[in-house]
């Protein structure tokens, strides 16, 4: 075969999300709002005493953190993209960067249930004033970062009719979302229990709140690892696209003997089919009809005669 041929049956991989690059610019401004934010409540919950300020702040530490290996893997992804060593590209880099993301917010959910456990038992004197009024400046950074990463993916819920936008999730995006959400959550309740310590002397408020931010964070956390971990495994991103697969390809007497679906990448999936028929077709005839069906970017098709 001509070389020029050759060329004409290959493809890119390319499976980055739609908008990757907008992405790692508003996690990159993120990481320094969190960041500047994270070193301020640190200290001032030093000085003021504020276990749930200091835990505020050390919570937003390890989220920048995150925050950064979110946008590391933005950049990795989009200048590897074209690396002919990634057989499928490199949309998971995404993927691996939220679970691990996610691990830090459980591991950053059970250091603030052991500090404020600890708080329970060795109280301290606040300076309920000046800690609110930080907490305060904190939580509007925190709303503001989760404004800057909002996205209609993070709230769509799923159902057969429309279960094709499940893949176009980017839990990297979703997971800096997450840890700001987090930090915004812990900030409310750091308000709150610095608002009853100063108007009614409850004092335990400060720990006994951050018990039950611990509780929300750990429950988020193991919901992204769930996600994540899925697209990793090559779970099946969509079973009503795997149906409306196997509704166009099973025509008349053709079959699918061997189906497998999986996530190249935020709206990017991939299909290998292995087609039984008496009347086998090209593989070509089976593309055709699995054309125009959303998130499906790389197609693979095997056609065997049905030896029975």
């Amino acid at each position: 075969m001509h070389r020029d041929s050759l060329e004409s049956y290959q493809h890119e991989h390319l499976f980055l999300g739609a908008r990757h690059e907008q992405n790692e610019r508003r996690t990159l401004l993120v990481v320094g709002l969190t960041a500047g934010m994270m070193i301020v409540e640190i200290v001032a919950g030093t000085v003021f005493g504020s276990m749930a300020l200091v835990a505020d702040g050390w919570h937003m530490s390890t989220h920048a953190a995150a925050l950064g290996i979110a946008v590391l893997a933005y950049r990795f992804a989009r200048r590897h993209a074209n690396d002919h060593r990634f057989t499928f590209g490199t949309g998971k880099f995404g993927e691996l960067a939220g679970f691990s993301s996610a691990l830090i917010l459980a591991i950053v959910a059970a250091f603030i249930a052991y500090q404020s456990a600890l708080r329970i038992f060795q109280p301290v004197a606040i300076d309920f004033p000046e800690a609110s009024a930080i907490a305060v400046i904190g939580l509007l950074v925190n709303l503001a970062s989760a404004w800057l990463l909002w996205d209609e993916h993070h709230h769509h819920h799923e159902d057969e009719a429309d279960s094709y936008h499940h893949g176009a999730r980017d839990h990297n995006l979703r997971s800096a979302y997450m840890h700001v959400l987090a930090d915004a959550f812990t900030s409310v309740l750091a308000i709150t229990a610095l608002l009853f310590g100063w108007g009614y002397g409850w004092t335990w408020m400060d720990a006994v709140v951050g018990m039950v931010g611990a509780v929300v964070i750990g429950n988020w956390s193991f919901g992204l690892l769930r996600a994540a971990g899925a697209v990793l495994l090559d779970a099946i991103p969509s079973v009503g696209l795997e149906r409306a697969i196997r509704r166009r390809i099973e025509v008349g007497t053709d079959r699918c003997a061997d189906l497998h679906l999986w996530l190249l990448g935020p709206g990017h999936a991939a299909v290998v089919i292995s087609v039984v028929s008496d009347d086998p077709q090209t593989p070509e005839t089976y593309k055709a009809r699995l054309a125009g069906l959303p998130g499906l970017s790389h197609v693979t098709v095997e056609v065997l005669r049905c030896s029975h």
